[in-house]
């Protein structure tokens, strides 16, 4: 399977990527050479961060001593996924925009001046899916690369049961059939339901990719075949 993009790409970059159970620095540093070879050759890019083990302990912590509403979950995740942008913005600070696009207003302001952009979670109720597939809807882009953990959207939750397969084509109705129908802090879907109905809405595409296979990724991007699940 192969995909042709735009001058403007959106990443959702998983947390479990950046920060898995410790900063994944050897990523960080291939994934900065990833990015810039192609915006050598006239990409832009638009990454919004998850927030990985830093949203999940944090959370986990301040529930152990308190139940929390998922409102909290939400902002305790929202501001793990703002630190990972601040670092993922440091990594390019010659490249990137300095200012962050953590809230709506400034998707809906912010003009693509930089090379490389960054974004975070917005507020409860949204995941950083349904924040990138927001930005690409914003910025005329036609789709957004999921790049986490899964490789591809399966039948079944790999993890639990062993006869899962992976799926590489479908569509959004058939997708929202595979995952819960609400959105939870912390739940594991490779588009969350909020961002599956919006992008279903404004027929936007999401690419499902493993984020640490750059030799993957780079043949996704050059036109090549690819290993993934393309969603529309």
């Amino acid at each position: 399977m192969t995909y042709k993009f735009g001058k403007t790409i959106v990443i959702a970059l998983g947390g479990s990527i950046v920060h898995p159970d410790a900063i994944n620095v050897k990523f960080l540093k291939n994934f900065r050479k990833f990015v810039l070879k192609w915006v050598r050759r006239g990409k832009k890019f638009m990454i919004v961060t998850g927030g990985g083990s830093v949203a999940r302990d944090y959370q986990k912590a301040a529930n152990a001593v308190i139940s929390l509403s998922d409102e909290d979950k939400d902002w305790i995740g929202i501001h793990a996924t703002r630190l990972n942008a601040h670092l993922l913005r440091t990594i390019f600070w010659k490249e990137a925009d300095p200012v962050i696009i953590d809230s709506h207003s400034k998707s809906k302001s912010k003009r693509m001046v930089f090379p490389v952009t960054i974004a975070s979670g917005w507020r409860p109720g949204w995941s950083t899916d349904y924040v990138a597939l927001q930005i690409a809807s914003c910025f005329g882009a036609r789709e957004t690369i999921i790049a986490g953990s899964p490789a591809y959207v399966y039948t079944k939750d790999p993890k639990k049961d062993k006869s899962a397969w992976p799926i590489k084509q479908l569509h959004w109705k058939e997708y929202r059939k595979l995952i819960p129908a609400k959105w939870k802090p912390g739940a594991h879907s490779p588009v969350d339901p909020v961002g599956a109905k919006l992008a279903g809405s404004r027929k936007l595409a999401a690419i499902i990719i493993k984020g640490t296979d750059l030799k993957n990724f780079d043949n996704l991007l050059a036109g090549k075949d690819f290993k993934g699940t393309l969603i529309k």
